[in-house]
């Protein structure tokens, strides 16, 4: 069976850090999600899903992550049976986070999205800007269609 679920959303409030009796950490939190689909003239819909993440996972977003912030989890959908204070029989439904990892900044400045912030100086203007991994590898649009040889496969296969 199949049980796989990736979901970005912003924390509706901070998570909260347990331990359980055994000593092992514990995030409960609960995510934002827009639905990908609006009717034409009505507002988009929000689904809020509960996650919790344990050990490594709960101490990380514990600490780099704080309510509005967007996150990225992968994980998978768990359900479970209990009973409410009144003695009533509940089903809660939650993601079980596996690996969690930041979704971008919190809002159009760059900063308060919960990533960690860089402890290495700006550069100032007297300093070349080295460029990027990615912008020295040029994409497949800088190629022409000359670049290519035509093979002639009249033959047997050559393996």
């Amino acid at each position: 069976m199949l049980n796989v679920v990736v979901i970005m959303g912003r924390l509706v409030a901070d998570p909260e850090l347990r331990t359980t009796t055994n000593g092992i950490n514990l995030a409960r939190f609960r995510i934002a999600c827009d639905r990908s689909y609006a009717r034409q003239g009505e507002q988009r819909q929000t689904d809020f899903l509960d996650v919790v993440a344990w050990r490594q996972q709960a101490d990380f977003v514990c600490k780099y992550f704080q309510k509005g912030s967007l996150i990225i989890i992968e994980g998978s959908i768990q359900s479970r049976q209990y009973q409410d204070k009144n003695g009533n029989n509940r089903t809660g439904v939650e993601i079980v986070a596996n690996n969690i990892n930041f979704g971008g900044p919190k809002n159009s400045n760059g900063n308060g999205g919960g990533a960690p912030q860089s402890s290495q100086p700006h550069q100032n203007a007297q300093q070349p800007a080295r460029p990027s991994a990615i912008e020295a590898v040029p994409g497949y649009s800088a190629g022409d269609t000359d670049d290519f040889a035509v093979i002639d496969d009249s033959d047997d296969l050559p393996f």
